[in-house]
């Protein structure tokens, strides 16, 4: 295997870097911090407008969607880049890389351009509104309901789960509109405004404190949907549904590799048994990089292999676990304190994670998002082991 780039690639990443040298927000302008994955400061809004309207911000898609059609190892330098400073493309995350995403794949024009532009240039922010009380991994158990009802659909149910929700200013919302239908064909997309009558949201703290409000509990009453907000077919959602994991865990290895590499960096080992786990780090954070970069090289050649993503998944967030609780054991009472920042942490996504313990409870987060990790083994134990269903 050749790890190098060619020189056209290596030139966009130069070009880039020179961007970023030029033109990222220095600390002092960046003091304000986001609310949740739904609030973007206006320092942010106007670096992320920036990205957009040079090429930066999402360098695959074509001009008019803040790209420059870059290749995929394009894309994958630029994400590099980004990750060596700690830097994130939004504070909005899951509003470009799962919403603005699938609604290019599957939205209309008029979709693309009433909600796709407004986000990618930080105009507004979404949410994604899949998870409920009953069906958290299982989406085709849900039982939020919409009824068609001439020009418009009304919607009654709860989700549960939805970051950002109580900042975002539209919901990404699955709802079954088919109750009658096997429970993967019944389902269909709609965009939500947040300020629609009926609709009600709570955010709720997590395991990293009660001051941590990113989750939302979302209630919908009689919500009126004008019918043109329907994203794909109607019943189509969970094709919908497939596309808009895919965008979440396309590159998502990346993020894990980095965090391992992180820590192989800044880990220092003092004993015998400090000294055997930091070569597991290593060992750990050297097979996610190559077995990456081969599923990426596959990639570029054009071929699809969506079982090297599950085994990437699964390997890299459950290898961040562990080395987050074996670095925050070896820390002890350290773990508590703040970590060091950095020159770019006023542009990490991280904005919340303050020491190791938030570090290691987050953890959890990475193995649930993009395909829990028990999905990802069914997914493995199938198209990789040949194994039955069962």
């Amino acid at each position: 295997m050749r790890l190098t780039f060619d020189p056209e690639v290596e030139e966009f990443r130069a070009e880039f870097a020179a961007f970023l040298a030029e033109h990222a927000p220095e600390e002092a302008e960046a003091a304000e911090r986001p609310r949740s994955s739904s609030h973007i400061p206006e320092w942010a809004r106007r670096w992320q407008r920036l990205m957009f309207d040079e090429g930066w911000l999402l360098p695959g898609n074509p001009p008019e969607f803040g790209g420059r059609d870059a290749t995929l190892l394009q894309q994958y330098v630029h994400l590099e880049e980004m990750a060596a400073r700690k830097m994130y493309h939004s504070f909005n995350p899951q509003g470009l890389g799962i919403i603005a995403a699938s609604l290019l794949s599957f939205g209309t024009e008029e979709q693309k351009r009433r909600w796709v532009v407004p986000i990618l240039r930080a105009e507004i922010t979404a949410s994604l509104g899949m998870s409920e009380p009953g069906a958290g991994s299982d989406l085709a158990s849900l039982r939020t309901r919409a009824v068609l009802e001439g020009d418009h659909f009304t919607v009654n149910g709860q989700k549960v789960w939805t970051s950002g929700a109580h900042d975002a200013d539209v919901l990404l919302t699955f709802v079954r509109t088919d109750p009658d239908a096997p429970k993967h064909k019944g389902i269909s997309v709609l965009l939500i405004p947040t300020d629609t009558p009926g609709l009600t949201r709570r955010p709720f703290g997590s395991i990293a404190g009660r001051d941590d409000l990113d989750f939302n509990e979302v209630f919908f009453e009689d919500v009126r949907v004008p019918k043109e907000n329907l994203v794909g077919g109607l019943n189509d959602g969970w094709r919908v549904a497939n596309g808009s994991l895919g965008h979440e865990r396309n590159m998502l290895w990346l993020h894990f590799a980095t965090r391992l590499e992180e820590q192989v960096r800044d880990f220092r080992p003092a004993t015998e048994l400090d000294r055997d786990w930091y070569a597991t780090l290593v060992m750990d954070a050297q097979a996610l990089r190559l077995m990456g970069s081969a599923a990426l090289a596959r990639a570029a050649r054009g071929e699809q292999d969506v079982a090297a993503l599950s085994v990437l998944k699964l390997f890299g967030s459950e290898a961040a676990q562990k080395a987050a609780e074996r670095t925050l054991e070896a820390q002890g009472a350290e773990g508590l304190y703040p970590t060091p920042t950095g020159p770019y942490a006023h542009l990490n996504l991280d904005v919340f994670i303050t020491g190791w313990f938030e570090r290691y409870a987050r953890s959890f987060g990475g193995t649930i998002a993009g395909g829990t990790s028990e999905i990802q083994r069914t997914v493995i134990a199938e198209r990789v082991l040949g194994l039955p269903r069962g």
